[in-house]
Formats: structure tokens, C-alpha cells, sequence
């Protein structure tokens, strides 16, 4: 499984306080026109979002996890307790390989949410692998995202695995039952022991994406039940 670095969007944010403070350093003791009147308050678009550090409460305990899988410490990853800005969409064909790793979503365009956190389980071997990720997206963007996700699915109906160039072949249908939308993709190839689950779901204005390929039933199983561990920690939390 190919892992997809978020380190630079995480130094973009670091660095954020930084050139907030330089502006208003810059900006104090002017004097204007409109010295007297009250700004304007622009509207929170974060508002009712959870946090990075929320959102990593929220992921799925190992106990959720196949017997066997332990945490790969170096793919802890989550957004603390700031928010990203939104990142730009890129357009074109989406690169179909982002499907066998990490971070999958961003085949739909987008780096991610504002926020997120995610981490993977693997086995000694590396043969079997469950990676989690929860983003949140103002406004629309989430529902908009799905659509993106079943929009790659029939592009990437077939494409070549560059690790073993290998045909894959990805079938995607609709999941009902979880969260408010979800969709279901699985991969498999002629050369592979066992295909891949890839499950994205939508819950309020968050999107749940997970990967699974453990077990011997393309690791459907434990994709299913991270993804509804996850989906029921969301709920607890932005209902407390």
C-alpha cells in the first residue's frame, strides 16, 4: 500500500500564526476614514466542524482491527487544532493508483478537507493492511466530493498497477445503510493474493474513507466494520 504524505499542507498551517501575526503587526496604529465604524464580522465557515485533534478521537480503536494488524506509527497523521484553507481542485484524468494507497481520496481532486486525521494497521509482513482517514469540508464540498469519488470509479474502471503492471479492475455501487451516502469500490487483479475494499461515506459535512485488504474477501469485512466504528464516534462526538 503506497502511503501519501500530508507533511506539507500540516507546515502550510504551522506557518499560518506566523504570517497572521506579521499582518497585525503591520496594520496597528493607522488611522482612516472609517477609524470609528465596527468591521464587518465575516462568517465562520468552520463553524460546527471538528478539529483534527477531534477527529483523531474519532478514529477507530485496534480493537476494531483483524487480530494481527498493530499500528504503523509513522502513519499517524491529523490537522491538530486548526483548521487548513480549502484546497484547489485539480481537473483532468485522475491518477488511478491513488486508489492502492493512503489518503485515497485526494483522487478526487482535492489534498483534502480542512481538517482531518488518519492513521493505517498493518501486519509484520505488510501483507494486509486497513488505513482510515476522516476530512471535513465546508459548506458543500463533502456531498460534492462524493460525487467526484463514483465520477473516478468509472473512469478507473481499468488501469495499470505500476508497482507489478498489472491490469486492476475496479467494480464501485452504492452502499445503503451508512452514514448519509456512502460507496463501496473493490479492486482486484489476476496477480494479486487478495483485492482491496475501499469505502467512502459521507456523514454530515465529514467524509469517512477507508482501505482494506485484509482478510481472504478483498477486505471487505474490516473495511465495513472501521468504517461503521468510525461513523459511530462521529455521532457521539458532534451530538455531545
Amino acid at each position: 500500500m503506497r502511503r501519501s504524505s500530508r507533511v506539507a499542507t500540516l507546515l502550510a498551517v504551522a506557518a499560518l500564526p506566523l504570517a497572521l501575526a506579521a499582518c497585525s503587526s503591520g496594520s496597528s496604529g493607522g488611522s482612516g476614514s472609517g477609524a470609528g465604524a465596527a468591521p464587518v464580522k465575516a462568517k465562520d465557515l468552520n463553524a460546527g466542524l471538528a478539529t483534527g485533534t477531534q477527529l483523531k478521537k474519532a478514529l477507530a480503536p485496534a480493537s476494531a482491527f483483524p487480530a494481527g494488524l498493530a499500528l504503523e506509527a509513522d502513519s499517524a497523521s491529523d490537522s491538530g487544532g486548526m483548521f487548513l484553507s480549502p484546497s484547489g481542485k485539480s481537473t483532468g484524468k485522475p491518477d488511478c493508483t491513488r486508489l492502492e494507497g493512503t489518503s485515497w481520496i485526494q483522487v478526487a481532486g482535492l489534498k483534502g478537507g480542512v481538517s482531518f486525521a488518519q492513521n493505517d494497521y498493518a501486519n509484520k509482513e505488510r501483507t494486509e493492511e486497513v488505513a482510515q482517514e476522516t476530512d471535513e469540508f465546508q459548506g458543500t464540498t463533502a456531498t460534492t466530493v462524493m460525487k467526484d469519488l463514483r465520477t473516478v470509479a468509472s473512469q478507473c474502471a481499468t488501469f495499470t498497477d505500476t508497482d507489478a503492471h498489472t491490469t486492476v479492475r475496479l467494480k464501485g455501487r452504492s452502499t445503503p445503510g451508512l452514514g448519509d451516502e456512502a460507496y463501496t469500490m473493490t479492486l482486484t487483479s489476476g496477480t494479486w493474493q487478495n483485492g482491496s475494499t475501499l469505502i467512502a461515506v459521507r456523514s454530515g459535512s465529514a467524509v469517512v474513507t477507508v482501505l482494506s485488504t485484509a482478510g481472504t474477501d478483498n477486505g471487505a469485512a474490516s473495511a465495513q466494520r472501521v468504517t461503521t466504528r468510525i461513523l459511530g464516534s462521529l455521532k457521539d462526538m458532534k451530538s455531545a
